[in-house]
Parts: structure tokens; C-alpha cells; sequence
């Protein structure tokens, strides 16, 4: 990358402008935003249809992970004409904001883009924008897992295993991710459908693995509660949250990841295995990538539907 202050670079046959590219942005390992930008082009074939067609929030960092990052919903004044976007209802705004016009990150020049504001992570709702407008079902259940010290990711492998079998009894496939904190995610493939019901029945079933399993599962949002057990958040689901894209970077010291893994993995770490070996660095994806592939493709295809329970 460039050592020049700025420069212009030709992606997609777009004109995107890159600027400060040697400022650090990941303070433990001098991971720069050129790094960033670099990182974010190269894993553009497995990243971009995970966000294809899904309104993009940005987590946004302008002076690293040590300083004060925001949430970045709305589309910047300095938006390229070319950059898609599509203007949406926001009833839930914390600013009183009637609409909010959301960036759609749909090519390798967006991408860059978008790295190149530091926009570090990339959150994404569990449904998509349809053709001519507006919102489509939600096609994904999501199960974010936060372990509440002391317990960590060989808790969350536990509490993975616990849901992924209670969800396979509903005739339901689950893709278990790290989430590059220090939880785990939890995708589910269904048949778009309405984010009331999606959010129902995920709330249904973190119940009842809490009560099968309350010394290591919580369903419950009182942070008061989480010691020594997972928080299996089910709220995922409903019609604003956002989840962090996987293959995003998090906003960490290191520029860990949230990305895919095995059943397999996950096991070994439920029994006795590293569980740091399920943390993962920008480094890793590339050779992750050669030899897995894009292990959340399934839920791109939808499923099932919802059980109704």
C-alpha cells in the first residue's frame, strides 16, 4: 500500500479515493486502515453475498481501536453517486429520525469505500431490502452467545452444541461462527417470514434450553445474572437489531474476525480443546478460505420454516 496520504485507486471501475492508508487502526499489531482496505478487497467473494442486498451499519473507528468508535447508520454527506443505497423506515431511530438512507455494500469498490472511513465492522439485519424497495421476510434465525466471566468460548462451544441439537429436533440446520469477541453466533437458515414470528420462536427456544440447563444457560438480558453462565441472546431476530457480518473485522486490539467454523472445531473446544484456537485474525481468513470455503454459504439459501411453537 501506499505510503502517500491519499491516493485514488481504480475498483470495479469506480473511482474510490483511499486516504491516510499507513494510519494505524489495530494499536497491538500496526494493523493500518491500508491493511484494512487490502483485507476487505481480497475476502470480497465470500464476504459480499452475506451482505448483498442487506442495509449496511457501520461501526467506525477514525482513530483506532484505542479512541472512541460510533454506529454510522446513515449514509455520509460524501456518499459516491455510484455507492447504492436505499432509504428505509426507521420507527426505532435513537435520533428521531423518520427514514435513514442505508448503504448497500454490493461490490469490491464499496467495500473499499467503506474501509477507507475506517469502517471497521459491518452490521447487517437478518433480512433483506427487496427489488423494488422496502423489507423482505427475515430468512435466518441468529443466536448471539455472550459468556459472562468466568465462563468463555468453551461455554459458548457447550451452549452451541446444547441449541444446534434442540434446533436440528425442530428439522432446523444450525452454522456456528466465532463472533471474534469473546462469544460465538448461531445461524439458522428458514423461509422468509415475518421478524415477530422469528423473534418468538427464538425466544421460546433459549427458554427452554435455559431450563434444561441453568447452570450454564441464560435467556434473560440482566447483565446482573451472566456470571459464570452464556447470555443466549435471542433478540437477533427482531425486525431492527443488526448482527456483525461474517468475515467482518471487530474493533479489538488485534483485528480479529467473525467468522465461520466447523461443528468439528467447535467440539474440540467443548471438550477440553484450546479454546483460543477458535480466535482468529485477518491473517488467518485467506488460508481459512483455501481450505473450507465459505462455511456459512448454507445459510444463504433458505430453509424450513419457523416451527410454530
Amino acid at each position: 500500500m501506499s505510503t502517500r496520504a491519499a491516493a485514488v485507486a481504480t475498483i470495479d471501475e469506480h473511482e474510490v479515493r483511499l486516504s491516510n492508508p499507513d494510519k494505524v487502526i489495530f494499536p497491538e499489531t500496526g494493523f493500518t486502515k491500508g491493511d484494512m482496505v487490502e483485507y476487505y478487497r481480497r475476502i470480497a467473494p465470500v464476504i459480499l453475498p452475506h451482505l448483498r442486498g442487506r442495509p449496511v451499519t457501520l461501526k467506525r473507528f477514525p482513530d483506532g481501536t484505542g479512541a472512541q468508535g460510533f454506529f454510522n447508520k446513515n449514509a455520509p454527506p460524501n456518499t459516491p453517486a455510484w455507492l447504492k443505497t436505499v432509504m428505509l423506515d426507521s420507527p426505532h431511530s435513537t435520533k428521531g429520525r423518520d427514514q435513514v438512507r442505508y448503504l448497500l455494500l454490493d461490490s469490491e469498490a464499496a467495500l473499499a469505500w467503506a474501509a477507507n472511513l475506517a469502517g471497521i465492522e459491518l452490521h447487517v439485519p437478518p433480512w433483506r431490502v427487496g427489488p423494488r424497495g422496502g423489507v423482505r421476510g427475515v430468512d435466518r434465525l441468529i443466536f448471539d452467545f455472550d459468556p459472562g466471566p468466568p465462563a468463555g468460548l468453551a461455554e459458548c462451544a457447550r451452549a452451541a452444541l446444547l441449541l444446534r441439537d434442540a434446533l436440528a429436533a425442530d428439522g432446523l440446520t444450525a452454522y456456528p461462527g466465532v463472533s471474534g469477541g469473546k462469544g460465538m453466533h448461531l445461524y439458522a437458515p428458514i423461509r422468509e417470514t415475518a421478524p415477530a414470528q422469528t423473534d418468538r420462536y427464538a425466544h421460546r427456544v433459549a427458554t427452554a434450553l435455559e431450563e434444561a440447563n441453568p447452570d450454564l444457560v441464560l435467556s434473560k438480558m440482566a447483565k446482573a445474572e451472566r456470571g459464570g453462565k452464556v447470555f443466549l441472546d435471542w433478540s437477533q431476530n427482531s425486525g431492527p437489531k443488526t448482527t456483525v457480518c461474517p468475515y467482518s473485522l471487530r474493533a479489538k486490539p488485534r483485528p480479529t474476525v467473525a467468522l465461520p467454523v466447523t461443528w468439528a472445531e467447535v467440539e474440540r473446544a467443548e471438550s477440553g480443546g484450546d479454546p483460543g484456537a477458535l480466535v482468529f485474525t485477518a491473517a488467518d481468513v485467506p488460508g481459512r478460505i483455501a481450505e473450507h470455503g465459505d462455511l456459512a454459504e448454507p445459510i444463504l439459501g433458505g430453509g424450513p420454516p419457523v416451527p410454530n411453537r
